[in-house]
């Protein structure tokens, strides 16, 4: 009898071994068999539910959230002070979503749910951040920051409760309100979207994005370092930092880089490019990349200029080469670098053919 990685997560389900125990055990088994042998396809992890019933569920938590939300909202409306009752039902909000999670995320081990519920209790939680916020400061970027760093802090114990991957994404969004709302309080302006990304701006946004990504890109690969053969949830923790990380590094420069326009910011924008693209080879995260080239994307189409279809053209043909190619090219990649720090923690690849002779 055989015991597959199915078996080995099960066992983590149902607390016969710790995620520790588990990663060790599939190292040991990759140890003997070859590196990544008996990986299906060699590729990134990625679910967001196991089956119909899991959306089935999901329909039914919006509809029942978008009733609570009706019911309360009107209701706390027609009292004269209606503050105090949002507050009330903001708390009930979140702790129905844990009890709710309790049963969804800890004992059925569903993935759509859970998610789901996270994002109910993260849109709890701010509600009681602004009601909190109005009862400490009349000012507007003083309740945005109190709102979000309640936010965040209730959210980082939502995680620590229940471990929802998807969490880590919420957390990440209420910290980068939390910065840029403690950046407006001091005295700083967004005078628009872009000044979010642009270095070049008066505002300090640009920076504090770059830095903020840059914390979420160490956080998700101490993540990844742990469970390098990703059976476990830490990867799919890193998975969601890497989403929200990469758009925040990546655009900051390539929106910059956009701005000043000509054919010397374009190639230098390229090579920024493929340097990102070597590092998301190396941690072998295409959610890294394909989240900034893909949010790159999105924010060129609003500057587009003659060069830039025919930059994203390029970038298409390119994400579709690497794709089809990856781990070729990975395999290539990690066997010609040198030894270094943490190399060994990173998810195994395979030498390519030309390569083992």
């Amino acid at each position: 009898m055989t015991i597959t990685r199915d078996d080995i997560r099960a066992a983590v389900g149902a607390g016969k071994i710790s995620e520790a125990q588990a990663t060790a055990i599939v190292s040991l088994s990759d140890a003997r068999r070859g590196a990544r042998e008996n990986l299906d396809g060699l590729d990134e992890p990625f679910e967001l539910f196991k089956g119909f019933n899991e959306i089935f569920i999901v329909v039914g938590l919006w509809i029942l959230y978008a009733g609570w939300s009706g019911l309360t909202g009107f209701s706390s409306f027609m009292t004269s002070n209606p503050e105090g009752p949002l507050f009330i039902f903001a708390l009930i909000g979140m702790g129905t979503s844990c009890a709710l999670a309790a049963y969804f995320t800890v004992r059925r081990r569903m993935i759509a749910p859970s998610i789901t519920l996270a994002i109910m209790f993260a849109l709890s939680a701010m509600q009681a951040g602004f009601v909190l916020g109005t009862f400490i400061t009349d000012d507007q970027q003083g309740t945005v920051l109190i709102a979000s760093l309640f936010c965040a802090a209730t959210l980082l114990v939502y995680w620590l409760l229940f471990r929802v991957p998807f969490a880590m994404f919420l957390i990440a969004l209420a910290t980068y309100a939390s910065a840029f709302a403690l950046t407006s309080l001091g005295g700083a302006e967004l005078g628009s979207y872009q000044d979010v990304f642009l270095l070049s701006a008066n505002a300090s946004f640009a920076w504090i994005t770059l830095a903020l990504g840059l914390i979420g890109l160490t956080v998700a690969l101490r993540f990844d370092m742990s469970d390098p053969h990703r059976v476990t949830r830490r990867a799919s923790q890193g998975f969601w930092l890497h989403v929200i990380a990469a758009p925040a590094i990546v655009n900051t420069v390539a929106l910059t880089l956009f701005q000043q326009g000509g054919v010397g910011a374009y190639a230098i924008l390229l090579a920024f490019l493929t340097l990102m693209a070597l590092f998301a080879i190396v941690i072998d995260r295409r959610s890294f990349l394909i989240s900034g080239i893909g949010y790159v994307v999105a924010l060129v189409t609003l500057v587009a200029e003659d060069g830039t279809w025919a930059f994203i053209l390029l970038l298409g043909v390119f994400l579709v080469a690497l794709g089809a190619f990856w781990e070729t090219i990975r395999g290539g990649i990690m066997a010609g670098l040198p030894a270094f720090p943490g190399k060994d923690r990173l998810p195994p690849w395979t030498r390519p053919r030309e390569l083992q002779a």
